[in-house]
């Protein structure tokens, strides 16, 4: 028998069908905290927050730009003064 372990990244989890009858009461539950949604003891998705979200988006961003300060690293550059500009 093959069983496979799945991860879930939260302290709290709602059932599919719970969330689908009352999905403020999983919101209210959470209290800002990740909710793992699962659908027959698997993992199809997480809740969260608005603030959550917003933060993620800034980390991502910011090793976007990690990224890119990395690529321009060994370019050539040019001296300017700030009279100049």
């Amino acid at each position: 028998m093959n069983h496979i372990v799945q991860r879930i990244e939260a302290d709290l989890t709602v059932g599919i069908s719970d969330l689908k009858k009352n999905p403020m009461a999983a919101v209210k539950a959470a209290e800002g905290q990740p909710v793992a949604v699962l659908n027959h003891a698997k993992v199809v998705g997480y809740l969260i927050s608005p603030a959550a979200w917003e933060r993620m988006l800034e980390c991502l961003e910011d090793l976007q730009d990690l990224e890119t300060i990395s690529e321009l690293r060994n370019e050539p550059t040019v001296a300017v003064s700030l009279d100049d500009l």
